[in-house]
């Protein structure tokens, strides 16, 4: 079950179907057959199919349009996979705590948005002064103006025609994120964020840049008002607490020393990557990037190289999940973690600072090609 909406388009009420069934009336008689058993000559229902049983759509409920000066969105299970379009809002809170298909959002102003796990894509389009939190499979705009976006996104996005863009990297956490990532098929290891593609750019000028790595999600999109519906969503711009790990990405290392830390699946991997994460930062080192892919046998030969033999068979189990980390001591460090924390857990650690920044590109170079960016 789906919704679909153009931009602005409607169906013309005065619309009819040229082809008119005729109605013909037929004379019957009705005969009594006295070989019939009483009650065997009573009316069957009529049969239930499935498309008759479908719940009633609203479009009214897949859209927000016109809207001024409000708080207003949808809670958890309101959506559930379905579109949704923003248009023609003006200086409104929006949440929408909820997974969707695609989301388009058109000619709005001076708006602070968050969105939900997206399956598909999300579209802004004739847009200005927006503060969003976003996470997509893919992110464009398109005639837009001064956007400031905390994003993750599993492809690269796109900006077309627009001016004053600024990205930072995801940072939100409300108790049915994770679920919602799972349900629009999202990895959190999966972000894009800084890897903008400038689809117009103009010589001598940027039409996109990078927030300051200090910024903090909620001063740019507050919680829903205390008076508002949305009072009781627990939710936290905590860097820590965010669903979607706080990576460096393009910005400029501190360090020239990185390390490929790299788990294969099992039943906690993702925890264990969280762990990982956790114990780095406690030594001060930073999360640049990070990837969950597929790997073939082909494919262990040539990222790992004089490791793959004994690592051919784990890749057979399910996507890895890979880490570089950064800054001065990190292999040494990482190395030690990987035996006092994950013992009993088959990992790669990059063995030297010789070879752990040919490691990295190894790997990441390969994600990329595997994931079309």
């Amino acid at each position: 079950m789906g919704c679909f909406f153009s931009k602005k388009s409607k169906r013309k009420s005065s619309e009819k179907d040229e082809r008119t069934p005729t109605t013909t009336t037929v004379e019957t008689t009705t005969t009594t057959n006295s070989s019939v058993p009483l009650g065997n000559n009573s009316e069957e229902p009529p049969k239930q199919y499935s498309w008759d049983k479908r719940e009633k759509v609203d479009p009214k409920d897949y859209m927000l349009s016109g809207l001024k000066d409000v708080t207003v969105g949808r809670h958890p299970g309101k959506l559930n996979g379905q579109q949704f379009v923003i248009q023609d809002c003006e200086n409104c809170n929006i949440f929408v705590f909820d997974h969707a298909a695609t989301i388009t959002i058109d000619d709005c102003v001076n708006c602070r948005i968050v969105l939900g796990p997206i399956k598909g894509s999300v579209f802004f389009r004739d847009c200005k002064d927006i503060k969003c939190v976003v996470a997509c499979q893919q992110f464009r705009t398109r005639d837009c103006k001064k956007m400031d976006v905390f994003l993750c996104c599993a492809t690269q996005p796109i900006i077309e025609s627009s001016t004053g863009m600024k990205f930072g990297c995801f940072q939100y956490f409300y108790p049915d994120l994770a679920f919602h990532f799972k349900d629009a098929g999202l990895s959190i290891f999966n972000n894009n964020w800084s890897n903008i593609h400038d689809f117009t750019p103009v010589s001598g000028e940027k039409n996109w840049s990078l927030l300051p790595e200090s910024s903090k999600v909620l001063d740019f999109v507050p919680v829903p008002d205390p008076e508002s519906e949305f009072k009781s969503v627990r939710i936290s711009g905590d860097p820590e607490r965010s669903i979607v790990p706080l990576t460096k990405g393009g910005r400029r290392k501190d360090s020239d020393e990185s390390c490929l830390f790299v788990f294969f699946a099992g039943e906690y991997t993702t925890a264990n990557a969280r762990k990982l994460i956790d114990e780095v930062a406690a030594k001060g080192f930073v999360l640049v990037q990070t990837k969950e892919v597929s790997m073939r046998p082909e494919d262990v030969k040539r990222v790992f190289q004089n490791s793959a033999d004994e690592l051919v068979d784990w890749i057979t189990k399910g996507p890895v999940i890979a880490l570089e980390l950064s800054g001065g001591g990190v292999v040494d460090a990482c190395r030690s973690i990987a035996d006092q924390v994950f013992p009993g857990t088959k990992v790669f650690v990059s063995e030297n600072k010789n070879s752990s920044s040919r490691d990295v590109d190894n790997f990441f170079n390969f994600a990329d090609m595997q994931m079309g960016l």
